[in-house]
């Protein structure tokens, strides 16, 4: 019997750190076990103001410790690789597939299609120029071929990858409004100035979705709305 290859596009959902990273691995562990999945595609917000830390990044810095104590942040690790990220205001994006559809879903595939729809809401972006990557505390103090930076050298989107049996599974911060002062707090810089597209949040991620799925008429799409909430012990 032939496999029917489909791509899960996931309902946005706000939750915590812990069960957003949660939902990303259980997406990726069913794009490695189910074999009619290629590639599964979310967009989501935080709950609360939330720093993502990389998989290779050591250890916190004391005057993270004191925000979290405080109050003022909560702190997640991620399993993608590269320096800490603010999520706040902001959109995420996680896809995963399979290493078969890795000509259709690299870095610079998923830029072009970032590039052509930000584009088409009126935000010019284009790669970033490093080419050596290295972690830096803050991920979006820095930008590589695999980041996005807008007209006036903003870092606008960064993105990371984990890999795990033949599977993919890609992060992207989107940094729409973050919070200035919460932002110097955290990295001692100034934060990007805000976005202004003239739309909702939501509505930039419907753009995108539909964006995404325009060259996408060979795999089944499958509209996935997840009820349940995820735990993980993966800090």
């Amino acid at each position: 019997m032939e496999i029917e290859n489909k791509a899960l596009i996931i309902s946005t959902k706000k939750l915590s750190g812990v069960e957003q990273m949660a939902l990303d691995l259980h997406l990726l562990d069913q794009t490695i076990s189910e074999p009619e999945i290629i590639l599964t595609l979310r967009f989501y917000h935080w709950d609360g103001d939330w720093l993502s830390i990389g998989y290779h990044q050591k250890t916190i810095p004391p005057h993270w410790e004191k925000l979290l104590d405080d109050g003022l942040i909560k702190i997640v690790r991620r399993p993608t690789g590269g320096g800490a990220v603010l999520h706040s205001k902001g959109i995420t994006y996680a896809l995963t597939f399979k290493k078969c559809s890795y000509k259709s879903c690299s870095y610079e595939i998923v830029n072009n299609w970032l590039i052509k729809s930000f584009k088409e809401l009126g935000l010019n972006l284009q790669n970033g120029h490093l080419r050596k990557s290295i972690i830096r505390e803050n991920c979006f103090g820095s930008s590589y071929i695999s980041d996005l930076v807008d007209q006036d050298g903003y870092k606008r989107i960064g993105s990371a990858q984990y890999r795990k049996k033949g599977a993919f599974l890609q992060h992207g911060e989107i940094q729409i409004n973050p919070p200035r002062g919460l932002w110097f707090k955290l990295f001692g810089e100034e934060a990007p100035p805000k976005i202004n597209l003239n739309f909702t949040n939501d509505e930039i991620i419907r753009h995108l979705i539909n964006s995404f799925l325009e060259n996408k008429s060979n795999l089944i799409i499958e509209n996935i709305d997840f009820k349940e909430k995820f735990n993980t012990k993966f800090l």
